[in-house]
């Protein structure tokens, strides 16, 4: 078992303190559209926090707080599914919606009838019908090496649109819009991060349903207070204004803030 310090377990006692409550167990079971499925989401709660030591240094409360995101959503936080994540920064915890969970959140609205993203690989060619917008895959896959990625959805009143991003155009979002690109999700799983790209890309040309502009407003939210805990980690002993979080409102991504006269270096801009 890994060490733990007496921080992490006492916090691992309060979270299970917490979610164990009779108001707990019924706020879950209206989120989650059940008894058991309401004990199952805190299940997973449990099973999350027990399992990762740097979110047992986070505050339990602001925990639960993003764990209920997920539970609104009705996204399960299992880590294997990819639907919903809460992962740390700087203490932090911050709510992510994995790629599945866009579709799915997609399709629940009852006005897709298809949507999917995939890998472009090596030997592979794509051609643009510049006139529809539409996308033709030729080639042959010679190997497992993607060189981009694409996005399609199909609505029921049958409108079409596709989205595609080389690889390189990839990463130039993720470092321009990610402070976790060099140690996070992006290294660790690239392929799922990408697809997520280019979901959010095409699904803003979609029909947007109240849960999909909650989610959108919960990442902004846990973009926010990521930024916030960078600053904070970065303070001195100098009394500096904070700098203003700007939130870019068509595609939800923290951006830099506005030029200030000071020597201090601007925060980056952060996204996951």
């Amino acid at each position: 078992m890994a060490y733990q310090s007496q921080n992490q377990i006492a916090n691992i006692g309060s979270f299970k303190g917490a979610i164990n409550t009779p108001e707990m167990v019924k706020r879950m079971s209206s989120a989650c559209g059940g008894k058991d499925e309401g004990k199952q989401f805190i299940a997973s709660m449990l099973d999350l926090y027990e399992n990762d030591k740097y979110l047992q240094n986070c505050d339990p409360r602001l925990v639960i707080a993003e764990c209920l995101k997920a539970a609104s959503l009705n996204l399960p936080l299992v880590k294997s599914l990819g639907y919903a994540y809460v992962v740390p920064y700087k203490n932090v915890p911050t709510f992510i919606i994995g790629y599945k969970g866009l579709i799915q959140l997609a399709l629940r609205s009852g006005q897709y009838r298809r949507l999917n993203a995939d890998c472009i690989y090596e030997g592979e060619e794509i051609s643009f019908d510049r006139l529809s917008g539409a996308i033709k895959i030729n080639g042959e896959r010679i190997s497992d090496t993607a060189i981009g990625y694409f996005a399609y959805f199909e609505l029921i009143n049958g409108f079409e649109k596709t989205f595609y991003m080389t690889v390189e155009q990839i990463r130039a979002y993720g470092k321009k819009y990610s402070k976790a690109y060099s140690n996070g999700p992006w290294q660790t799983d690239f392929d799922s991060m990408a697809k997520k790209t280019v979901i959010r890309q095409i699904l803003k040309y979609g029909p947007m349903s109240t849960q999909m502009q909650r989610a959108e407003q919960f990442e902004t939210q846990s973009a926010e207070s990521a930024a916030r805990a960078e600053i904070a980690s970065n303070a001195n002993t100098v009394m500096m204004p904070e700098p203003t979080v700007v939130i870019d409102s068509e595609t939800g991504e923290v951006m830099d803030p506005p030029p200030t006269i000071t020597d201090e270096p601007t925060t980056p801009p952060m996204d996951f």
